[in-house]
């Protein structure tokens, strides 16, 4: 009999410089016993060798050598972990503000992310900047970790004072899910197992809230989304039944697909009926968001990449005027109206043109500034878009993947912006 399939939790760490969001992943890995020996015997050679009395856990996932020096987190580093519950994909952001970018790419694709919080220092501008950021990439579950809680002897006030005034500030944003959990990273307490240090506290660990919380009901089971890849022939095959093989694969961005069901193609606006549905691993009776699978249909339709199958009854919006919040991403040159840039959505590449800024955001206070004329680096903003094809479009807010898209740069090829589509015009 096959072991029932474990769902994934993608989270993301956040927060201002120092809070402890290395140190706590490696805690998590050390006491979650996802770690090697030979892992854990290197960080222990470091820790000795930087003169630290004790074993510096933020060593397993600060990787580049800048960062074991400067004691900080600069790249996103992913590190992957499971327990009998469930696996975990872990994304460590940056708290710099200067690599703000880096935590919109490491919460963009999360469906939970934990803001540290140290609790000598309370609720920082880079706290209240990434509470922002994770509303604004729907992430749909909010954990703020107040760490560093022996530093003020597991103080109940310095909790409850640091509860009021998140609470407070996030009364602003749409939070659907806002846990708190008191803890130390450094001693363990309250990570994987409940501490005994903080009698007051009644709710669950960290990991007891990673492993119990409900993820299934955040993804978009009903607007059936598939973004077409590629089309696989397998003409070279040597076995005569694939010799008329015609499958369309991609990664299921959104609803439930089964053999049988009737699809719709765009933009030709043909239908046709699923007949076999292809996994790594053989034919599957149905596919869901983020499986990817090759299907095949009844009738041989012209269909190549770029292109996407849906519901007859159940589209996205075809347009070619796109309502976005972007964030800035280059360093080397502002955005400014006018500029022309590459636009990616799902597998469909374009030419696109920034017709308008209409205001910069301020993510600290929420103004909105209105006689913006750029966006430099981490700076957030609402632009209009033209481009050169039509894109088939969800709202950001109902399909994260169908909703979003990357701007890059046609000189250099570099990602230059990250954008967030919020009411497409036809």
């Amino acid at each position: 009999m096959a072991a029932p399939r474990m769902d994934i939790l993608r989270f993301a760490t956040a927060g201002s410089v120092d809070d402890g969001k290395s140190t706590l992943i490696g805690r998590l890995l050390y006491d979650s016993k996802s770690i090697f020996e030979d892992q854990l015997e290197s960080v222990e050679r470091t820790s000795a060798d930087r003169g630290e009395e004790y074993t510096n856990l933020a060593l397993l996932t600060d990787g580049l050598r800048a960062e074991r020096e400067q004691g900080i987190t600069i790249d996103v580093a992913y590190r992957y972990f499971a327990t009998p519950k469930r696996k975990f994909i872990i994304a460590d952001t940056p708290g710099h503000i200067q690599y703000t970018r880096n935590m919109v790419t490491g919460a963009s694709t999360a469906d939970l992310a934990i803001i540290l919080v140290d609790a000598r220092k309370g609720i920082q501008e880079q706290s209240r900047r990434h509470a922002f950021l994770t509303t604004l990439l729907r992430v749909p579950h909010l954990v703020v970790a107040v760490n560093k809680m022996d530093l003020v002897d597991y103080s109940e006030d310095v909790f409850n004072g640091i509860v009021d005034e998140f609470t407070a500030f996030a009364s602003k944003l749409s939070i659907g899910d806002l846990s708190f959990i008191p803890l130390s990273a450094l001693h363990g307490d309250n990570v994987v197992e409940r501490s005994m240090n903080m009698p007051w506290y009644d709710g669950s660990s960290l990991l007891h809230h990673l492993e119990s919380v409900h993820i299934a009901s955040d993804r978009n089971l009903i607007d059936v989304r598939f973004p077409v890849q590629c089309v696989i022939r397998p003409h070279k095959s040597t076995d005569p039944a694939l010799h008329d093989y015609r499958g369309y694969a991609g990664q299921v961005a959104g609803g439930v697909l089964k053999p049988g069901d009737e699809v719709m193609h765009l933009p030709s606006g043909l239908t046709s009926t699923i007949t076999r549905i292809d996994s790594p691993n053989g034919p599957v009776e149905e596919a869901y968001a983020p499986m990817s699978v090759t299907i095949r249909l009844a009738d041989e339709i012209d269909i190549s990449r770029g292109d996407m199958l849906c519901r007859p009854n159940n589209q996205p919006q075809t347009a070619q005027d796109l309502d976005a919040m972007i964030c800035w991403m280059d360093d080397a040159k502002a955005l400014a109206p006018r500029a022309k840039l590459t636009l990616k959505h799902t597998t469909r590449t374009v030419r696109a043109l920034v017709k308008d800024l209409q205001y910069r955001l301020d993510v600290n206070t929420l103004h909105r500034d209105d006689t913006a004329e750029s966006l430099t680096l981490n700076e957030i903003g609402r632009v209009t878009l033209r481009v050169t094809q039509p894109l088939f479009v969800d709202d950001y807010g109902r399909n994260r993947l169908t909703g979003g898209f990357i701007l890059i740069d046609e000189a250099t090829n570099a990602t230059v912006a990250a954008g967030m589509i919020s009411n497409p015009l036809r």
